[in-house]
């Protein structure tokens, strides 16, 4: 729901109840445009974000742990020498604009005073802004003196709040009479255009509820005097919205509004945070690639040239076989191949300055210098090749990653390979992201999600444990725990199917899909991460299924 004066109503009035009283305890500013407070209340902590960014401006409370900067930015800085320790002494949505400010008294070894902390919910024009007897302390988004703007937002000057809009307040409900009584046409765009703090989506669940004929009565009551029933709505069996209220689709119930806003942006976010992990692993990962398929290019084109040494070294021969008849001078000759059954004759190539024992050596230096080339050549192709094909495994599982820490081992991979630089934070170490985990007839199958995982789980299999691998594809390892029983076939199955679902042929049927015991599998010295060669191997013809119903969460 876009974040109108009356959403913002009812999260004012719970953040109220809920942190009353509280004492700021820690305030990070994770990005550019967000704030994080940990709130100590009678409850508990809490984490209050502030998301001031033009895509998702808003207050919401948030478990979610980001990355923090290891300098904290300036308005950072300001925050916490101000606010550090402060009581919430009240939280107020101003006459009903996209408003809400924390008084929060603040004390110190020397004095005491009552600030207070603005966050504007506006869109693009979203900013946090702190104040102290009206006067601007620092702001998130400052104005310089030069910009033609109608608010000027730099320390030291009034707090003017942004210009209200031209619309009726939805308090004044003879104002909502006479807006109502001119109402034709779309009735939900009507409200919004004419109504103070209402977005077309609230006004449009408006007239869900009410109808057509829906009155200036129904819409102040709809405001102010109808309960609350906060829910996320679904569409397409995802979330696509949060609100104070619907009327009918489908949708799941939260007990207060600041919950339901918690489960749709928390979704949101982890959502924006894959797509963009994804979209910067699949960056890095595809100029790699292009950049070693131009080495092997290039290499191709060598070894091409080097096709032709043999060649150089039979002319070299002819001209040995032939050197009674040549005289220095001469510009080529038309020699017997003596290595061609039918006898033909092949024409060389001279260099007159050179005497005819010096045109030899030249041919054999040539085809010396080509044999080494083709050797290096060769050798060089190979090593490119294997890193080309470990490259695409990496591209394999970041197409099959589903969630977020799906990526978070391969980002660790690609990092130790110089295909992303290190970025320092003060970010908490991470669990280990678990397995795929499945159960199905009594036996527990799980799959790698990513090049690390695969060699962990490979490693950390007994040796009568069954390994499946697709046959043609690069995929994730997987293994059914055998735990001293023997495996029924239709398990085999199940795991193979899981193993092509995990694969770059996840989109074809008739996988081929190898299997064997863990003792094997093999892994190469010095080999890239997930690499393993294997013997004593049977082969099943599959198509890709990822079993969810049988994954572990299902199971719970």
């Amino acid at each position: 729901m876009p974040q109108d004066a009356f959403t913002i109503k009812y999260v004012a009035d719970e953040l109220k109840t809920l942190l009353l009283g509280g004492k700021i305890s820690r305030i990070v500013q994770p990005s550019r445009d967000e704030l994080t407070f940990i709130i100590y209340t009678r409850n508990g902590n809490v984490k209050l974000e502030a998301c001031l960014s033009a895509q998702a401006s808003r207050l919401s409370l948030t478990e979610a742990e980001k990355p923090v900067p290891v300098t904290a930015p300036n308005f950072c800085m300001l925050l916490r020498k101000h606010l550090q320790n402060a009581e919430v002494l009240d939280v107020v949505q101003p006459d009903f604009e996209r408003i809400i400010y924390f008084d929060l008294k603040c004390v110190s070894d020397f004095s005491s005073s009552v600030m207070r902390l603005y966050f504007e919910i506006m869109g693009k024009y979203s900013n946090a802004v702190l104040t102290e007897n009206g006067i601007i302390l620092g702001a998130l988004k400052t104005t310089s003196i030069g910009e033609n703007t109608k608010r000027v937002l730099f320390s030291g000057v009034k707090y003017v709040p942004p210009e209200p809009q031209d619309k009726v307040s939805p308090e004044d409900l003879s104002g909502l009479e006479k807006v109502m009584q001119n109402a034709s046409g779309d009735i939900a765009k009507h409200i919004c255009n004419n109504v103070k703090g209402i977005a077309y989506a609230t006004a449009l669940d408006m007239c869900e509820t009410f109808g057509d004929k829906i009155s200036a009565k129904d819409i102040y009551g709809y405001i102010f005097k109808a309960p609350p029933e906060a829910c996320v709505t679904y569409l397409n069996g995802e979330p696509n919205d949060f609100k104070v209220r619907a009327h009918g689709g489908e949708k799941k119930l939260y007990p207060s509004v600041l919950k339901a806003q918690s489960a749709y942006y928390s979704y949101v976010s982890a959502k924006r945070l894959f797509n963009e992990k994804k979209n910067k692993l699949d960056g890095s990962l595809n100029s790699a690639v292009k950049k070693l398929e131009k080495r092997l290019a290039g290499i191709a084109e060598k070894l091409e040239e080097c096709r032709d040494a043999e060649n150089v070294k039979l002319k070299g021969e002819l001209i040995t076989a032939n050197i009674y008849a040549l005289e220095r001078g001469m510009e080529s000759f038309k020699a017997v191949n003596y290595y061609d059954p039918e006898g033909g004759t092949i024409n060389i190539s001279l260099d007159k300055t050179l005497t005819p024992s010096q045109n030899a050596q030249r041919y054999y230096k040539r085809y010396a210098k080509l044999k080494r080339t083709n050797e290096s050549v060769t050798a060089q192709k190979l090593e490119a090749d294997e890193k080309l094909d470990y490259l695409n495994s990496i591209r394999a599982h970041i197409c099959a990653a589903e969630v977020l820490f799906d990526l978070e081992e391969i980002e660790e991979e690609l990092t130790a390979q110089g295909l992303l630089k290190k970025v320092e934070t003060r970010k908490k170490k991470t669990a280990t992201p678990p397995y795929r985990t499945y159960f199905f007839k009594g036996f527990k199958i799980i799959a790698g999600r990513n090049n690390l995982q695969n060699e962990r789980l490979t490693k950390g299999l007994a040796p009568e444990d069954l390994w499946l691998h697709t046959q043609k594809y690069h995929s994730s390892h997987v293994g059914v725990i055998a735990d001293g029983k023997s495996i029924p076939d239709e398990v085999i199955r199940v795991a193979a199917e899981i193993c092509a679902h995990y694969s770059d042929g996840k989109e074809g049927n008739k996988i081929p899909v190898d299997y064997t015991k863990k003792k094997f599998v093999k892994k190469p010295p010095k080999s890239n991460a997930g690499f393993v060669i294997y013997t004593d191997y049977s082969t099943v013809l599959v198509d890709p299924d990822g079993h969810a119903g049988l994954a572990e969460d299902d199971n719970e």
